[in-house]
């Protein structure tokens, strides 16, 4: 987190948290929701400024429900997710996050509808994180796999990575979020208002 951020935090220690207007979309991609996006259900318009997209990454956390958020100055900006918290990108052999971290992946899943699931290391995090593989590089993953010709037992196949055989098991897209503990849509306890990020 930066200084500034924590700074911010100490002087103003209870702003309200804001909710529904930032989300990551499957492809890594940081979006602005506004009240018509929001009301609406669309996915909001991609974030392009590279100083304020490094900003979010900096600050990107979760809570103690599982829920992440994006701690601007004194206040916390929880995240719709599209998917997972994180989306991986698989390059030469060796994942890394859109946020260019490291990654290294411990478990692998398939959902029924071919979304690729990883849960492993991302370098500065503690502990398991849950990353969806982007899309763009399905055709690499598969061409690492050795796939079960009959996809009715625990495992639809094999992922080689980095020496070692990772079982691709399957899961359904609804269990992701509690198998790995975060939330998709975080929403306001009863107590809470909801606020718009402050304009900078």
């Amino acid at each position: 987190m930066d200084d500034i951020v924590k700074q911010a935090m100490a002087r103003w220690p209870n702003v309200p948290y804001c909710y529904g207007w930032l989300a990551l979309d499957r492809r890594g991609q940081w979006r602005i929701r506004n009240e018509y996006a929001q009301q609406h259900g669309l996915s909001g318009d991609p974030l392009r400024h590279p100083a304020l997209v490094a900003f979010i990454e900096r600050n990107y956390l979760r809570d103690e429900h599982g829920a992440w958020f994006f701690q601007n100055g004194p206040q916390r900006v929880f995240v719709e997710l599209a998917y997972a918290p994180w989306v991986v990108r698989l390059h030469q052999g060796q994942f890394h996050t859109t946020s260019q971290r490291a990654f290294t992946p411990r478990t692998c899943h398939a959902d029924e509808h071919g979304n690729v699931v990883l849960a492993g290391e991302i370098d500065g995090e503690d502990g398991v994180q849950a990353a969806l593989l982007h899309d763009h590089d399905l055709d690499a993953f598969s061409g690492s796999c050795d796939w079960h010709a009959e996809a009715c037992g625990t495992d639809l196949g094999v992922f080689h990575f980095g020496g070692r055989d990772l079982p691709i098991e399957p899961i359904a897209e609804a269990e992701v979020p509690r198998r790995f503990g975060f939330v998709r849509q975080p929403q306001p306890a009863p107590q809470q208002t909801q606020e718009p990020p402050p304009s900078s």
